[in-house]
């Protein structure tokens, strides 16, 4: 099978062939490089494996190529990465591996390309291209990977119970490729998978994380956070979002299975944005709905207050998975609280009050907002989600409407803090933040305009039914 190279891969491959042959060392293009342009995938990270050192294999080829190139090195895990034309390039000396059982880092020995081979995750990934005179350009297939290409199936070289715990984080890795190529995985690995599931807890969280946030930005996120569930996976590091699943019936009245709906959600939203953030959110928006849940009679199951709950659980799963403390955070938690708000807008006699206030809570991420809130119609009831979008777009039509007359989006009240603190001699408190709050919602809720005077004769007003009076 023929592989396609661009003139500047060619050249590249033809540098490093020549500083091969001069230092007598085997060299081949292994892994994702391989086998993403057999998929005809687009890539630009391209791994060698050596019959030797991989750091002095990188020196010399580095010193070959045009250009002052700096290479970055590790003695300890015998590897080498340099960029040069928009690739990044690594080299390693082939190598065999054992492992401890409570961790992850191998033993490492010095080994043939055969024993490198051994060691990689899955077929796909154990194919290798011989950049050596005697068959430059030979593809070296030893555990059939371009079958399983062929038949779209992610299995490992090696028995899967050993490959997966000796590194666990192979199982994410496992169904992300699985989500990323639209792949089946096998079914000796996916159940072997399931029965080393509690592995995983020697991985840290930041890279489950990582391999989270590849699989959320794939065009069908569902299909890896599905696969998370029925191993097994995700209840060992995710059991919030476990807990969302099933469909409970009392008195013949059951509510929808919160799991594969928001997984239908995610995908929703994967469809309108590629923000990685407004995914989460999407895969967050009714994770309070299991601590919310309860059946009262007459009326069914309820999830009251299931967005301020969810809101909360936003930020300790955030910490939990090690997951950006800041801004990201707070963007996915105030859209998680704010997920109910557009649909209660749908109903008649809204008043521009109540559009004020979401203009103003929503800020600059009220588009995103809609297309979460847009997202969340999963009905199969086409005449319903066709009601539904119709009712999201009067919404956001006359918000556009309430914004033209009111520019309330980020909008601050005419008097802040400081001059609060200032007017009445007061230090930081409660009295400040109350009186903020007083200005703020007589304003939004147009019981005073949303000028300075007003504000002003507002502000006097009501400071001196808390006893403060002006200093100066």
């Amino acid at each position: 099978m023929e592989i396609a190279c661009t003139a500047d891969e060619l050249q590249l491959f033809n540098v490093i062939a020549k500083v091969a042959e001069e230092r007598h060392t085997p060299c081949y293009i292994v892994g994702g490089f391989v086998r993403d342009k057999l998929l005809l995938r687009p890539t630009r990270d391209i791994d060698f494996v050596c019959l030797g050192s991989g750091i002095d294999m990188a020196h010399a080829v580095a010193s070959a190529l045009p250009g002052k190139i700096k290479v970055n090195f590790f003695k300890n895990f015998g590897t080498a990465q340099f960029r040069h034309n928009d690739f990044d390039i690594e080299f390693v000396g082939a190598r065999k591996e054992s492992y401890n059982r409570d961790s992850r880092k191998p033993i490492v020995e010095e080994g043939s390309l055969d024993d490198d081979q051994k060691r990689r995750d899955f077929t796909i990934n154990a194919l290798a291209i011989s950049l050596n005179n005697n068959d430059f350009g030979q593809l070296i297939d030893p555990f059939n990977g371009i079958a399983d290409m062929n038949d779209r199936i992610i299995r490992t070289p090696l028995d899967p119970d050993i490959t997966f715990s000796d590194d666990p984080l192979r199982m994410m890795r496992c169904i992300r490729f699985a989500t990323q190529l639209s792949f089946s995985i096998h079914p000796d690995s996916f159940e072997a998978i399931a029965r080393n599931k509690e592995r995983i807890k020697i991985i840290s969280y930041e890279r489950i994380s990582d391999e989270l946030n590849k699989i959320m930005a794939t065009p069908k996120p569902s299909i890896g956070f599905d696969l998370l569930y029925r191993s097994g996976l995700l209840d060992v590091f995710f059991p919030q979002l476990v807990a969302l699943a099933g469909a409970e019936y009392i008195d013949g009245m059951g509510h929808k299975d919160n799991f594969y709906h928001t997984l239908q959600v995610l995908d929703n939203v994967a469809q309108r944005s590629n923000n990685l953030w407004l995914r989460w959110a999407a895969l967050l928006h009714d994770i309070g709905k299991p601590p919310t849940k309860r059946f009262e009679k007459g009326h069914g199951w309820t999830f009251h207050g299931h967005d301020a709950v969810g809101e909360r659980m936003t930020y300790k799963i955030f910490r939990q998975l090690k997951l950006p403390q800041n801004e990201k955070m707070k963007y996915v938690g105030k859209l998680v609280a704010l997920h109910l708000r557009p649909i209660s807008l749908t109903k008649e006699d809204i008043t521009d009050s109540a559009m004020r206030r979401l203009l103003f809570d929503a800020g600059e991420d009220l588009e995103d907002l809609m297309i979460l809130c847009e997202s969340d119609i999963t009905s199969k009831n086409k005449q319903k989600v066709k009601r539904y979008l119709e009712n999201f777009e009067a919404v956001r039509q006359r918000l556009k409407e309430v914004e033209e007359a009111d520019r309330i989006r980020n909008w601050q009240p005419p008097i802040d803090g400081a001059e609060i603190m200032d007017l009445f001699g007061l230090q930081p408190s409660r009295e400040v933040g109350t009186l903020k709050t007083l200005i703020r919602e007589a304003i939004l809720d147009n019981i005073i305009p949303n000028t300075r005077d007003a504000a002003y004769a507002f502000l006097l007003s009501k400071a001196a039914e808390m006893g403060l009076y002006p200093v100066k």
